[in-house]
């Protein structure tokens, strides 16, 4: 599929707005919904304007939501490890953005593993996703997971057949293993179309500030589309089991996808509010002998803006 060059800058300018939108909600820490949504207003016609709203009074009400979660999570000692998994430019990064964004990074923490090393290539294959699993009141989610076996690594011919199979055999006892041992294990698979992901790769093309999300092997992913269909099918049908089913959240529209993803994973949670003690600011102590010594002005960042 050919895209014409106003297509072309269309896509571009969705991305950058949908960028803005996220400086934005970072933003919400000062500032009110009203103003936010005003400015998210600027430049779109009444749809899109009324689209904008839906979504960012719904992803702050979520958000809140999720940190109703995360106090449950810690006072009850639940662990949980929710794996996203999808094609290259499937939005897995941008909700994982969302979920965290408002959350206690000691509670709640991204594992992206690198390709491994060495000396992990001949450790048993789950062995180094174990250390990444979570202790008591902690939620650990994995941007990518053990699953690259069944994907990226069976495409580009990473692993034998042998070691293929042997991944099918072991991942469900595996995961069985966790949800016995009292970890809650949720499954995402992030689904887009051949043209969407066309067209998001066109985006961090001619993006400089998204370039760096293109490696050589998302390009080659990009030509093996269908190698890359035929094996997530066969994952999904191998390892949907009833302790760790699959759940495919539809992302061609990536907000939506937010929301929905984020809707479903509380709707998994049989998490309740859980009523903290008022907090009162202690008065600050004044001792007369205490002199501020001034800060030397050598190491003070200049003031530019």
């Amino acid at each position: 599929m050919k895209l014409t060059e106003q297509e072309v800058i269309s896509r571009i300018r969705l991305d950058l707005a949908d960028s803005y939108d996220e400086e934005m909600e970072l933003e919400m820490d000062d500032r009110s919904l009203a103003w936010l949504e005003e400015e998210a207003s600027v430049g779109h016609d009444a749809e899109e304007r009324e689209r904008r709203r839906l979504y960012f009074r719904e992803l702050f009400r979520l958000q809140g939501e999720l940190v109703k979660l995360q106090d449950w999570v810690v006072h009850t000692g639940h662990k949980v490890v929710i794996l996203f998994e999808g094609r290259d430019a499937a939005g897995k990064g941008g909700v994982i953005k969302r979920i965290t964004q408002r959350l206690n990074p000691r509670v709640c923490r991204v594992a992206a593993l690198p390709a491994p090393n060495d000396r992990e290539r001949t450790q048993w294959y789950f062995q180094r996703y174990v250390s990444h699993l979570p202790a008591a009141g902690e939620i650990v989610l994995f941007d990518r997971s053990w699953y690259n076996r069944a994907g990226v690594e069976r495409v580009m011919n990473f692993c034998t057949d042998e070691q293929y199979e042997e991944f099918f055999r072991t991942v469900p006892e595996f995961e069985r293993m966790l949800v016995r041992s009292g970890i809650q294990l949720v499954k995402y698979w992030f689904s887009i179309s051949d043209e969407e992901q066309h067209l998001r790769f066109l985006g961090r093309i001619h993006d400089p500030l998204k370039q760096w999300k293109l490696s050589p092997m998302d390009l080659e992913s990009r030509r093996r589309w269908e190698e890359y269909t035929k094996a997530k099918e066969i994952m999904l049908e191998r390892t949907h089991i009833q302790e760790a089913p699959w759940w495919v959240v539809q992302a061609v529209d990536k907000k939506k996808a937010r929301l929905n993803c984020i809707n479903h994973l509380l709707g998994l949670m049989p998490y309740e509010e859980i009523t903290h003690p008022s907090i009162a600011l202690p008065q600050r102590e004044h001792n007369e002998d205490y002199v501020r010594r001034p800060v030397p002005s050598e190491i003070i960042v200049p003031e530019i803006y």
